[in-house]
């Protein structure tokens, strides 16, 4: 239980030092080092996840609000249609795919084609537009419905995908990665309790392994602000092409784990 408990930790700090910069909560990296090494079982992984995401949350957004990246209306416009998606994402876990070999071939779809498409952008850059290159009103609160429910399935509050979505698109990543953690920590808050609630009418684990993910979101806690602070300093594209081959490379691992 303390080796757990201190490997959740570490794991959260080294994972939300690397992806605060670019708009990412960590959890996506996050899910598979519960699912394999930790050994969190389904779909308790996912609320577990979701809890690391509201404890890690504010260490990043602390930071950017202090440099004022955190005004504008992205921000809002995301969170308002990603809440809905998520308690629905979160009962369709629940109670359509309770089995851990699905979801393993599901993490699997939504890791590879991500990972390679952020590093193919990333190569190939979108052109900078930062008014004209935010979607209209009615397509982004499609895309964040959609994604939101996508983040209550997985538990990883859908800045994951959101933040590549919306850099393919060429929205510079200073504007998007305090939207989407922003997105990413009130979608998880709404989530978390949405499983907590569905755990008392379903017989499985679907409670979050509270000690883990108190221990992986302090970590993460940190470790957000730490790379909030150090997003000015870092080196974009270098950032974007590691989260993009971590993703595309734990992405084919576990769809060769589900096939065989």
């Amino acid at each position: 239980m303390e080796w757990t408990i201190w490997a959740g930790f570490a794991a959260g700090l080294l994972i939300s030092t690397v992806t605060a910069p670019v708009g990412v909560s960590g959890a996506v990296f996050l899910l598979p080092v519960q699912l394999s090494l930790l050994g969190v079982p389904s779909p308790a992984v996912t609320p577990t996840n979701l809890l690391f995401n509201v404890v890690a949350g504010p260490g990043a957004l602390w930071r950017y609000r202090r440099n004022g990246a955190l005004r504008g209306s992205l921000a809002r416009r995301l969170v308002a249609w990603t809440l809905p998606g998520v308690i629905a994402g979160a009962t369709i876990r629940v109670f359509a795919l309770p089995g851990p070999d699905v979801f393993r071939l599901l993490v699997a779809a939504f890791l590879l084609p991500l990972g390679t498409w952020l590093c193919l952008r990333t190569l190939r850059p979108a052109r900078t537009r930062p008014e004209a290159a935010v979607p209209s009103a009615p397509a982004l609160a499609a895309l964040a419905l959609t994604v939101g429910m996508v983040g209550g399935i997985y538990g990883i509050g859908g800045g994951s995908l959101l933040g590549p979505i919306l850099a393919a698109r060429g929205i510079p990543l200073a504007r998007i990665a305090p939207a989407t953690l922003a997105a990413t920590f009130t979608t998880s808050i709404a989530g978390a309790a949405t499983y907590t609630v569905l755990a008392l009418a379903s017989p499985g684990p679907v409670a979050p392994d509270w000690w883990l993910g108190l221990a992986s979101g302090a970590g993460g806690l940190i470790g957000g602000y730490l790379g909030a602070r150090l997003q000015p300093r870092l080196p974009e594209t270098a950032l974007r092409l590691l989260l993009g081959t971590l993703a595309a490379a734990l992405g084919a691992l576990y769809a060769v784990q589900s096939l065989s």
